[in-house]
């Protein structure tokens, strides 16, 4: 590997006029009396406002979105499938709070079972969907913890699917469920639009209305849960998306059922008022090339591995500089999806982001004479 080479640029100039070169004021994010809350945006994940964002706190029902998330999940790898029936279980049945009333013995297939949870907040399908899926609640819950580490929800430790439990031990933080909601929405954006944007389920001629009540008075809302217990107050997550800008905004520990839903519209409104997202960079899509030395090809493309989004105040994306910092070249055999130097991006000489760059694809060896003619080449470069 050659010495490291330095790039800069404006994005505003480099992809596209993206408005006036004026930054918005940004007034101080909205404040309530909940006990902790998060505005994220979906994309590229940057905290917009918060509020003792890392408090451990009782998630409620709001841990059915965990046990959702590894459903999904399970119906990804083919473990189940949406027509999967479920039998429920006298646990199940028996369980009190919410629920979905499904019958004890009586077959519900995981779709059906998904509705109860997402739209009904069924802690009896909760149930029924851990013990499928887990072979019981308590393995169940093994994965619904395995998941949290690995979206690095370093705040989080489940007991339950439900959020029943009154169990210290049961708690999350308002960061690690925007985590949680990030990786739902951007991982299983089909899940996302069939289940949680339905405004009521009816089952056994018992029809039930969602419980988040922006789906009824913001059309931009599409989900995501609500939760309540007298300890953990009144909790929303909720996402929406606007102009193609997508945020999620966690409350956690409202006094009401109304001031959830003020508190939580006030944040998305916030967000999308100050702020644009912009993607910076298609994944898979050249950013720069570099020397492919003793290749088969000369030159070998240089990009990231998933799109890269950037969420800044409005009007200032036209003043956004991008560094790229690369090798000269690289040896080959070069593999694909080699570690090729990083980008970083900046706003008045502070830097917002940097993020890995990659080889894009691989350049085996050369023949022997291009081999030998650039082994020349790089000992003259070193002198």
């Amino acid at each position: 590997m050659r010495s490291q080479r330095f790039v800069a640029y404006t994005l505003g100039l480099l992809f596209a006029w993206a408005g006036a070169a004026h930054a918005l004021p940004i007034p101080a994010p909205p404040q309530f009396q909940a006990k902790s809350y998060v505005l994220m945006d979906a994309n590229s994940g940057q905290v917009l406002a918060a509020s003792n964002p890392d408090l451990q706190t009782e998630p409620a029902s709001l841990t059915k979105l965990m046990t959702v998330y590894v459903v999904f999940n399970a119906l990804k790898d083919g473990v189940i499938s949406l027509d999967t029936p479920v039998t429920v279980s006298v646990k199940a049945w028996r369980m009190g709070g919410s629920r979905m009333f499904a019958n004890v013995g009586s077959q519900v297939s995981v779709e059906n079972l998904l509705q109860g949870v997402i739209v009904q907040s069924g802690n009896d399908a909760s149930v029924a969907l851990a013990e499928r899926v887990g072979g019981s609640e308590d393995s169940f819950v093994g994965l619904m913890n395995e998941y949290a580490q690995r979206l690095g929800m370093h705040n989080t430790h489940y007991v339950d699917a439900s959020g029943l439990t009154n169990d210290p031990a049961h708690h999350t933080s308002a960061r690690d469920l925007a985590l949680l909601s990030q990786a739902i929405i951007n991982q299983f954006p089909d899940y996302y639009r069939r289940f949680f944007a339905e405004k009521s389920f009816t089952w056994d001629r018992i029809t039930q209305a969602n419980r988040v009540s922006l789906l009824f008075t913001d059309p931009s809302v599409d989900g995501l849960k609500t939760g309540f217990t007298d300890s953990a107050g009144y909790c929303m997550v909720a996402s929406a998306l606007r102009n193609g800008m997508r945020l999620i905004a966690v409350v956690m520990g409202t006094p009401s059922e109304k001031a959830r839903a003020i508190d939580d519209e006030a944040l998305l409104n916030y967000g999308f008022n100050f702020y644009d997202t912009h993607r910076l960079y298609a994944a898979g899509t050249a950013i720069t090339e570099l020397r492919a030395w003793k290749g088969a090809e000369r030159r070998v493309p240089v990009g990231v591995l998933h799109d890269l989004y950037i969420t800044v105040a409005k009007g200032t994306y036209p003043q956004l500089t991008a560094r790229l910092q690369t090798p000269s070249g690289l040896v080959a055999p070069i593999a694909a999806r080699t570690r090729a130097g990083q980008v970083e991006v900046s706003y008045d000489g502070h830097t917002l982001l940097d993020a890995p760059l990659y080889t894009l694809r691989a350049v085996p060896e050369g023949n022997i004479f291009r081999r030998m003619l650039d082994s020349v080449r790089l000992w003259f470069t070193k002198k």
